[in-house]
């Protein structure tokens, strides 16, 4: 299994978001890639980033699209939905010419999340559309919702879209308490017929739905039963890419290396 690092867990605002920070960290990282992240405040100046990233050579087979998109399909009106569109066709070219293969997409989020489903159904063939023209695999993520669930959500899309690829975050599930339903037979079909695509393992310390504690953790230091997780990938023969996005950095920006590449060895002593 390749095990990636999200940008995001090294890269945020105490930082100022200096992705040229990414060309000392990826010598100290034990990692086998980066998924890389994309931030809104980044698209002004897109080119010059993209001749920065493809001078380093790093691999980066994933792009986890801009956030904010899922927010802009929810609301739903033609303007929001355009500026969505022509977020995603940028993250599109961004994947294209960092080399990727898969992009990940929050089809709903923020304050509007699933409130207004109907439209995030109705328009994902326009981001999939998008995505095949690039040539790119695109991965919907169970993000949290704050009508329904991730998986009541992921049900509906498969039922309209049975090609759908999907990508399953640890964290996002615990959240909602259906990190158990994974294991279950109800939802087998969800890797037996191959819809998971790939997996953000990070940990969780809250209850059920409590936003007071949405912090995406290190391995082991919140509540996931890892051991169970472990033993599920090792039953269905998963051998595809898991992205490591813990937090790695503090208040003032300083990147803690070790808490990631704790997470690695956590990970690669599983022995999948």
């Amino acid at each position: 299994m390749k095990l990636l690092c999200s940008t995001g867990a090294l890269i945020g605002q105490p930082n100022q978001r200096d992705y040229k920070l990414l060309e000392k960290f990826s010598k100290e990282l034990n990692y086998d890639g980066y998924e890389f992240m994309m931030y809104n405040s980044w698209y002004d100046g897109m080119e010059d980033m993209l001749d920065y990233l493809k001078g380093l050579n790093l691999y980066i087979p994933v792009v986890h699209c801009e956030k904010g998109i899922g927010k802009c399909v929810g609301i739903g009106t033609e303007e929001e939905l355009a500026h969505g569109l022509d977020l995603f066709e940028k993250d599109c070219h961004l994947a294209n010419e960092l080399s990727a293969e898969k992009l990940v997409l929050h089809l709903w989020g923020s304050r509007v999340s699933d409130s207004n489903f109907e439209s995030n159904l109705r328009n994902y063939p326009k981001f999939a559309a998008i995505a095949r023209e690039h040539g790119l695999d695109l991965m919907i993520e169970n993000v949290v919702c704050n009508v329904k669930d991730p998986m009541t959500r992921w049900c509906q899309l498969v039922e309209a879209y049975p090609d759908i690829q999907l990508i399953f975050d640890t964290k996002l599930a615990a959240f909602h308490g259906q990190m158990n339903l994974l294991y279950e037979k109800e939802y087998e079909w969800l890797w037996k017929d191959g819809y998971i695509r790939h997996y953000h393992v990070n940990d969780y310390g809250g209850g059920l739905m409590d936003w007071a504690n949405l912090q995406t953790l290190p391995l082991g230091k919140g509540n996931i039963d890892f051991d169970a997780f472990s033993s599920f990938l090792k039953k269905t023969g998963y051998n595809g890419m898991a992205t490591v996005e813990a937090t790695a950095f503090n208040s003032e920006g300083i990147v803690d290396i070790g808490i990631l590449n704790d997470c690695f060895d956590k990970i690669r002593a599983w022995e999948i």
